[in-house]
């Protein structure tokens, strides 16, 4: 293993047994050591691990993956950091698993670049990240770049450095131009009309459904990425708006250029006064996806009629190892 505190293992696995397996091994040790332990994985993977886990299963935090992970962006502030942070002094263990098959291709490429900024987010911190990996089930494009965001694999046979780890690559790849809408409605915003923004957001969202305090959601959203625009943007901006697979997209783009890759990712810290615009934006959309360079910012973020309003950050387990709630 790597000598900074943190560790951050993919694992490589085919089927049921050998993913139960290595993840309870994983868990249990993490248990035997005193280590708060949590589970992030898609619905039917944490069913069977909790069934593995018997009685053990209590002691640890479980959370749904397709729920928590919905949008990648939001898994370093609201899970990750957010169960860290919560045992500063202690090592802890996760099992974190937010590439499932059925991604789309904008769904993978938010993926790659969690997994690539988790080694950012965690440098030097007590921890230690399991990934699984379901090779059998995920494309070729998707285990290549787990292996290019984790320092260290693992499979039934045995654990290895990775020799294609390149994480700052992979983040870098992902930072690509969007694909044009083939319609959509427009409207550029300076400090004289972005409540106008935010209305038409709103009224697309109407449109399609959405009501209550997912539009509410929609509303804040726009709005906190048009006032982005507007300090960092150069001072104005353009939203458009449309539908793509039954999802509502909208897209902020401005003059500005986002250099800082843990942007929107960091978990807010009452104490310092800030903008946290980007943290809101990630924790409230399904899917955010960014494209930044010298002079131009295109924000993305979908929402999809089907899904309820994000739900609170988990900050620990009630009970167990983790210790009680602070």
């Amino acid at each position: 293993m790597l000598a900074d505190p943190f560790a951050h293992p993919a694992l490589f696995y085919r089927g049921d047994r050998e993913y139960t397996a290595a993840t309870t091994a994983f868990v249990r040790d993490g248990l035997a050591a005193g280590d708060p332990v949590a589970v992030a994985v898609p619905g039917p993977r944490l069913a069977l691990i909790a069934a593995a886990l018997g009685a053990d299963a209590g002691d640890v935090l479980m959370l749904d993956m397709i729920e928590a992970g919905r949008n990648p962006g939001r898994l370093i502030p609201a899970v990750l950091r957010a169960f860290a942070d919560r045992h500063p002094d202690r090592h802890v263990r996760i099992v974190g698993e937010p590439a499932w098959p059925g991604h789309t291709a904008a769904e993978h490429a938010a993926c790659a670049q969690h997994e690539a900024l988790i080694n950012l987010s965690f440098t030097g911190r007590r921890a230690t990240i399991l990934c699984p990996y379901d090779v059998a089930g995920l494309g070729a494009d998707v285990i290549a770049d787990a292996a290019r965001t984790h320092p260290v694999l693992r499979d039934a046979s045995g654990e290895w450095r990775s020799a294609d780890y390149a994480p700052e690559q992979v983040v870098d790849e992902h930072n690509r131009p969007f694909g044009e809408p083939w319609k959509y409605v427009l409207l550029s915003f300076d400090h004289t009309n972005l409540p106008a923004a935010r209305a038409l957001a709103a009224q697309e969202a109407a449109a399609m459904g959405f009501a209550g305090d997912r539009l509410d959601d929609i509303r804040l959203v726009v709005a906190e990425l048009g006032a982005n625009s507007l300090d960092h943007g150069g001072g104005w901006g353009r939203l458009r708006v449309w539908t793509e697979d039954g999802r509502l997209v909208c897209e902020v783009s401005d003059a500005g250029h986002i250099t800082d890759p843990l942007a929107g990712r960091r978990p807010a810290d009452p104490r310092h006064p800030g903008s946290r615009g980007l943290l809101i934006v990630n924790l409230l959309s399904d899917l955010v996806r960014v494209h930044t360079r010298v002079g131009a910012t295109s924000t993305r973020v979908y929402f999809d009629p089907a899904v309820g309003p994000a739900s609170a950050p988990p900050f620990g387990p009630a009970s167990g190892p983790a210790g009680p709630a602070a």
